[in-house]
C-alpha cells in the first residue's frame, strides 16, 4: 500500500518557516493596513450620516439614473434608521481597502499577462486555484500570519477577490482590435505609448467589470471574515446566527444587501458617461 503523502505536515512546516522568518514583514503589512482602515473609518464617521447619505445619493445620480440615486438614499437611510450605520461604515472601509489593494496588485499583473504569453500560462492556473479554493481556507494562514481581527479578513478578501481584476485586465487588453495596434505601431509608438494611449483606454470597460466583480467578492468575504474578529455587518450576522436571533439576522442581512446593491451600481458605472 502506498503510504500517505504528508502534505499537511509540509504545509505546516512551510507556514511555520514563513511565520518565523518574515514576522517583521507581516507586522509591517498589518500595521499599514490597520492604519489605512482606521483612516477610512475616521473620515467616514467624521461626516454626519445624513450628509454622507446625500453624498452617496449625489454620486449615484451623477454616475447612474435617478432611480438608483433614490434607492441609494432610501436604502442608506434605512440602514441608519435600523441602527446599523457604524457597522456599515466598518464594512465599507474593509471592502474599499481590499479593493484598493486588489487594484494596486491586480492591474499590473493583468497588464503583464497581456504582454507575455508565458506569464499568462503561468499565472492562469494560480488564478484558477485562488478562485476554486473555499473562501474559509484563506482565513487559516491569514490568522497565523496576522493574528485575529480585521487585517486577516482583508488579506483573505484580497486573495479571494483579486482574480477577476487580473483576468479581465488581461482580457480587455488582448481584445483591443489588431488593426488599432498596427496603426499605433505604424505611427512609431513605443510599447509604453501603445499601452497607455491605445490599449488601456479601450480596455477600461472590461477592466472596470473586473473591478466590479472584485468589489462584490470583497464584500462577501469581509462578511465571512467576522469569524476571525473582523468588525462590521458580518459580526452582527454571526452574532445573530450564534444566538438564533432571526430578526436581528434579517436586519443585518438586509443592510448587507443594500450596501451590495449600492456598491454594485456605483462600481458598474464609474468611468461611463451618465445615461438618462
Amino acid at each position: 500500500m502506498i503510504p500517505k503523502i504528508p502534505l499537511a505536515d509540509w504545509v505546516d512546516t512551510f507556514v511555520d518557516f514563513l511565520t518565523d522568518k518574515l514576522e517583521p514583514f507581516f507586522d509591517l503589512i498589518s500595521e499599514g493596513i490597520g492604519n489605512f482602515v482606521d483612516f477610512l473609518v475616521f473620515i467616514l464617521t467624521s461626516i454626519p450620516p445624513i450628509l454622507l447619505i446625500l453624498i452617496f445619493a449625489g454620486i449615484a445620480l451623477w454616475l447612474t439614473r435617478w432611480t438608483n440615486a433614490l434607492f441609494t438614499g432610501v436604502g442608506l437611510w434605512l440602514i441608519y434608521n435600523l441602527d446599523y450605520w457604524e457597522a456599515t461604515l466598518d464594512t465599507l472601509a474593509l471592502v474599499l481597502t481590499a479593493v484598493v489593494i486588489s487594484i494596486i496588485i491586480g492591474i499590473p499583473i493583468g497588464i503583464w499577462m497581456s504582454q507575455s504569453d508565458r506569464a499568462r500560462n503561468i499565472i492562469l492556473p494560480v488564478l484558477d486555484f485562488m478562485q476554486t479554493m473555499p473562501a474559509f481556507v484563506y482565513l487559516i494562514p491569514a490568522i497565523l500570519f496576522f493574528g485575529i481581527g480585521m487585517v486577516p479578513g482583508i488579506i483573505a478578501s484580497v486573495i479571494f477577490a483579486m482574480p477577476p481584476t487580473i483576468r479581465l485586465t488581461n482580457l480587455g487588453i488582448r481584445q483591443v482590435p489588431e488593426d488599432l495596434i498596427e496603426a499605433a505601431n505604424a505611427f512609431g509608438s513605443s510599447t509604453k505609448q501603445r499601452l497607455l494611449k491605445v490599449q488601456l483606454p479601450l480596455a477600461t470597460p472590461t477592466i472596470m467589470a473586473g473591478i466590479n466583480q472584485s468589489v462584490m467578492l470583497s464584500l462577501s468575504m469581509v462578511v465571512i471574515s467576522s469569524l476571525v474578529g473582523a468588525p462590521g455587518l458580518g459580526a452582527d450576522v454571526y452574532r445573530a446566527v450564534s444566538q438564533v436571533k432571526v430578526g436581528i439576522g434579517f436586519e443585518a442581512g438586509l443592510a448587507i444587501v443594500i450596501l451590495a446593491i449600492v456598491l454594485d451600481r456605483l462600481s458598474q458605472n464609474i468611468g461611463k458617461q451618465k445615461q438618462n
